[in-house]
């Protein structure tokens, strides 16, 4: 099965692709060094031939036949000259001095370069020597003939071939041996990654990608999907609490809402009574409606939909309208609230929402903080980045609960039975991520403190 795919997969017909193109690159090189040899050796053996030939030319020109016969002779008794094949013969072929019986069939052209096997030696072709002459004519009509044993450098050009061929096949053979474990390789572990996904499509997202240890890119792409399928597990897990908790929290006042409407169906029609009742309902839906949207805020946030209002805006400024505004609620709870540190801290960011998400803080600060205490709201450049402090002196958040009090709906046991729907850090989150800031939580001894820290403009 792993082997079909191999073979019908994108990466093993590149392979051959690559294959076939290398495979035609190496085999010019072979050809064209196969030539380059044979050819330069054989350039050497006709060379020796060649000075031959016209070293013999030359007797005959000074001293006839007789000389060029006599030459022949002391050549074919000089042992140096073993190698060599000459042959004199006149007009009609017949042979007057060397050292072949017959003129070969194959040379009649006057002059030129003629290859053939000795007719003197065994039947047998195998085993008869391979010649390579040089033939010329003289003006009487003799022809002679001057060639060498080439038998050794024909079986350096079949060995050479032999040698081109079978390196080409060879690396053919070892190339798609290659191309097959690497795309098998490849497939596999691609497998591997639809196997995982058939599995989560059939069982739930709790499967994972197994990992090889090899640290290579297979294992990282590995990786990243399961981190990828942690974050889709993590987020719908968190779609599931909020659907839960957007229920358990519509549940009190719908359940109100229709306590109070089924009493005045069944009562006296009382004015007091009725306005009561539409006063309270209306205050049911306010909230019911202000949940909403604060999600739907929240999610058109996360959409990153609104860097268009993005512009350079002084944090101070934010901050002092935020206490402004908030003043008089907690004079109202005994709280003290102030503003201090710089007049000026620049960042770029949607004025708006910068201001909801420090007022949202502001008002956790005063909800959750100690009565009659202090909330300092604190405005300062560390190191060139613009910082806003909220801190307050209440019963704070365990740090074991920081990670999670930003989720939608998440609400600390001590704060369940004070106003809210647990939606307002949830909105600092989405802020902070549009606008690329870092939220720090500190313990505040006692208290709570969050630090916004904004990026440098």
């Amino acid at each position: 099965m792993l082997l079909a795919k191999t073979l019908t997969s994108s990466t093993f017909k590149l392979a051959l692709i690559a294959i076939g193109l290398f495979g035609l690159i190496v085999s010019a090189i072979f050809a064209y060094v196969y030539v380059s040899t044979t050819g330069y050796v054989r350039s050497r053996s006709d060379r020796t031939i060649m000075l031959e030939y016209s070293s013999l030319q030359g007797a005959y020109q000074r001293s006839g036949r007789d000389g060029l016969l006599s030459l022949i002779k002391q050549r074919m008794a000089d042992q140096s000259f073993s190698d060599n094949f000459y042959l004199l013969a006149d007009a009609s072929s017949t042979v007057l001095g060397g050292n072949i019986n017959s003129w070969p069939p194959t040379a009649t052209a006057a002059y030129g370069w003629n290859e053939f096997r000795a007719p003197q030696h065994s039947p047998n072709e195998a085993s008869r020597p391979l010649i390579r002459a040089m033939v010329g004519t003289f003006p009487p009509g003799d022809r002679l003939l001057v060639g060498r044993d080439i038998s050794d450098l024909d079986h350096f050009t079949d060995l050479m071939k032999v040698a081109v061929i079978s390196g080409a096949a060879l690396m053919f053979v070892l190339a798609a041996m290659a191309s097959i474990l690497v795309s098998r390789r490849t497939v596999g572990r691609i497998e591997s990654i639809n196997a995982t996904s058939r599995a989560i499509m059939l069982s739930g997202l709790d499967k994972r990608i197994p990992l090889r240890g090899s640290n290579d890119e297979w294992d990282r792409v590995a990786e990243n999907l399961n981190l990828m399928l942690d974050r889709i597990e993590t987020l719908m897990g968190e779609i599931k609490q909020v659907s839960d908790n957007v229920a358990h929290d519509l549940r009190t006042p719908l359940t109100r809402m229709r306590g109070r409407l089924e009493k005045a169906y069944h009562s006296e029609r009382i004015a007091n009574d009725d306005q009561w009742l539409i006063s309270e309902t209306i205050a049911d839906l306010d909230a019911v409606l202000g949940m909403f949207l604060s999600i739907t805020r929240i999610a058109q946030i996360e959409t990153q939909a609104r860097k268009d209002a993005f512009r350079t805006v002084n944090l101070a400024e934010i901050a002092s309208e935020v206490v402004e505004l908030y003043d008089a609620a907690a004079e109202q709870d005994g709280t003290r609230l102030a503003v201090t540190g710089e007049s000026e801290a620049l960042a770029t960011g949607d004025r708006d929402l910068i201001f909801d998400a420090i007022a949202n803080l502001v008002d956790n600060a005063i909800k959750h903080g100690r009565p009659g205490g202090n909330v300092v709201v604190s405005v300062e450049n560390i190191d060139g980045k613009p910082v806003v402090s909220i801190a307050d002196d209440g019963t704070g958040i365990p740090p074991d609960q920081y990670e999670h009090v930003f989720k939608r709906f998440y609400r600390l046991e001590h704060s369940r039975y004070t106003p809210g729907n647990g939606l307002g850090l949830s909105l600092v989150a989405a802020v902070a991520r549009l606008h690329g800031v870092k939220i720090e939580l500190l313990d505040n001894s006692p208290g709570l403190k969050v630090k916004l820290w904004f990026s440098a403009r």
